[in-house]
């Protein structure tokens, strides 16, 4: 991986420009020799502000991006991966049950979700936080996931959203980031582009930066857009961020089942509960704050939509709300004129009622 330029972020990262075919996606073999696919048609409904550069990375927020014919990767140092538990697992989601009648493995969710349908996308403002993790084995995030397939080993996700995690990237900056597996997160996938899959199409958007800013309790509120859909010409799944951005695309030869549609959608936070100390862990979920609190102290998810058969942007028909533990972190949905289909949740993690 040939380098042009590297760039110096405020929070320590090294972003390298590459040049777009020397990226890790052309490692694959089914992609080998072949060039970034031109942007696919918008699904119905969609209405961007307009290709709009918002600065919503620390990288690039004086100004700075990558030439054109680059994309800007952020630089995998080797203290990155001394951090992984095992060279293996690093960039690695740990294999775990996604059935939502379950929390094994530790993790803990609060999510809101759809099935029953054919889906080809979905998208999603999700407001952003700082949520404190406590320990570096542990994250909190915040995602979308198109699922697809059994819950057993053949499982297909897309995932993308924001996560604090310090294992990943050594800080507790909140980070744009991307997932996928086509077997249950046992051999395929991983965050961002640590592995060859995703194809990184935009100059401006580094998968795995910080971003900022952020909200801030009883401050402002801080959110990002994020869209994913499935391109009827090609079928390879598409990911867009912020005001009509294209941050690039998942072949669709990465999966089976996903191949053709997804059979779920999900919507919300997830934790890592290590009990460090024999008690529930203090990582927060969002804002740190229970859904009851509501606008400018809980997080929250708004304007939820899904892209049906014919590439149109639809409102949830319904949406459903699940918290695995509602006493460390918690959910309540609602729909209204502004917001459509919406809702808050997370939590503190350990309190008196969270042992």
């Amino acid at each position: 991986m040939c380098s042009t330029l590297l760039l110096d972020s405020p929070d320590g990262d090294i972003i390298d420009c590459v040049a777009t075919h020397q990226q890790p996606a052309f490692d694959h073999p089914q992609l080998q020799g072949k060039k970034p696919l031109d942007p696919p048609e918008r699904p119905k409904g969609h209405n961007p502000l307009g290709m709009v550069s918002e600065d919503y990375q620390m990288w690039s927020i004086s100004g700075e991006s990558c030439p054109e014919g680059t994309v800007p990767i952020r630089r995998t140092t080797e203290q990155d991966v001394m951090r992984a538990s095992s060279i293996r697992r690093f960039g690695r989601k740990i294999r775990r049950p996604i059935r939502r009648d379950s929390s094994s493995n530790g993790h803990e969710h609060a999510v809101g979700y759809v099935t029953g349908d054919q889906y080809y996308g979905a998208k999603a403002s999700i407001n952003v936080w700082a949520p404190r993790v406590a320990n570096q084995y542990e994250f909190s995030l915040s995602q979308m996931w198109v699922i697809s397939g059994s819950f057993g080993d053949d499982l297909n996700t897309i995932e993308a959203g924001w996560q604090v995690s310090p294992e990943l990237y050594g800080d507790n900056y909140p980070r744009f980031f991307t997932y996928w597996t086509t077997d249950a997160y046992q051999a395929t996938g991983c965050y961002n582009l640590l592995c060859s899959g995703f194809v990184q199409t935009n100059n401006r958007i580094a998968i795995g930066a910080a971003i900022s800013p952020t909200s801030s309790y009883r401050g402002g509120q801080f959110d990002i857009s994020l869209l994913i859909w499935k391109d009827p010409k090609h079928g390879n799944w598409w990911l867009e961020f912020g005001s009509g951005v294209l941050v690039g695309y998942w072949p669709s030869f990465l999966f089976t089942h996903l191949r053709d549609h997804a059979t779920m959608v999900q919507y919300g936070g997830e934790v890592v509960n290590s009990r460090p100390t024999g008690y529930h862990t203090s990582t927060q979920m969002g804002s740190g704050h229970f859904a009851g609190e509501g606008f400018g102290k809980a997080s929250y998810f708004r304007n939820l939509q899904v892209v049906d058969w014919d590439n149109s942007l639809i409102p949830l028909s319904n949406l459903r709300v699940l918290a695995d533990h509602p006493n460390c972190y918690d959910i309540r949905g609602g729909i209204n004129n502004v917001w459509g289909n919406y809702f808050y949740y997370g939590g503190p993690g350990r309190n008196g009622r969270c042992p």
